[in-house]
């Protein structure tokens, strides 16, 4: 139960990476209070996670408002009475294309929710954090030090580099606190937008689901592609105390595509 105990806040809950991270906590004996701007996937997430309701909490959040994410925390403080870690899964990633013909206003939004809003989240749990020491883990992307062939994302590549970039400077200053900063980095990730990326590739180029998804595996030393749930289990064990020595790391989970 590497969890026990523990409250974890966990941002941008709906129905891949998100709901798999709070599913874990709640399994391995923690308290996970879900946030997302969507109410009915919290709702739906928070039921089939704890159908007691005893160990979850959730609240409509939009980690772009900073008064929504003192709320989220907030939350976690009254109902549970601490907060032991924040797991950073909130992002826009909709944004597709290059620098050239970049539309830099765009850019802007990105930028706006996956880096800044995700430092806005963490302060406004660090009041609790530092209470007793505890863990924030950012959700980061392989494609921030390996951009990929198949398809072109530098905004959000962008956004979440400068998050890494910023987890190095977090892990000194909370470091005092006991408070660690780490970040996972999925390559290409089995769940909602990558079966998406599939479906839409295999109807286009009218080959099985099977043949794209074979043509994506064969780029990893493993004889598949990480999951979502894998991506999970990386992100609890970060905000476990079994990590209690590890800061200021990057964690690639990515079936090895990419090395390092």
């Amino acid at each position: 139960m590497l969890l026990a105990g523990r409250t974890v806040v966990v941002s941008g809950v709906g129905a891949g990476l998100g709901h798999r991270v709070a599913a874990a906590v709640v399994r391995d004996g923690g308290n996970a209070v879900l946030g997302a701007r969507t109410a009915a996937h919290l709702a739906a997430s928070a039921a089939e996670i704890d159908p007691s309701g005893r160990h979850t909490a959730h609240l409509t959040t939009d980690i772009t408002d900073e008064a929504r994410c003192r709320a989220l925390a907030g939350l976690a403080l009254e109902r549970f009475g601490r907060i032991d870690a924040v797991i950073h899964v909130a992002a826009r990633d909709d944004h597709f294309g290059g620098v050239e013909d970049a539309d830099f206003a765009a850019w802007q939004a990105v930028v706006d929710v996956n880096l800044l809003g995700t430092l806005r989240m963490t302060r406004a749990c660090l009041p609790g954090l530092k209470e007793r020491g505890g863990s924030v883990v950012l959700i980061g992307t392989q494609s921030s030090v390996a951009a990929p062939s198949q398809v072109r994302q530098a905004a959000y590549a962008a956004s979440k580099g400068a998050l890494t970039s910023a987890m190095y400077s977090m892990a000194r200053e909370f470091g005092p606190y006991r408070i660690r900063v780490n970040t996972v980095l999925p390559g290409w990730m089995w769940g909602p937008p990558v079966q998406a990326y599939v479906r839409l590739t295999a109807r286009s180029e009218g080959v099985p689901e099977a043949e794209v998804r074979g043509r994506l595996a064969e780029r990893m030393a493993l004889p598949d592609l990480a999951t979502d749930g894998d991506v999970a289990e990386a992100a609890v064990f970060l905000a476990s105390d079994r990590a209690r020595a590890i800061t200021g790391q990057s964690l690639l989970v990515n079936a090895g595509e990419l090395m390092r």
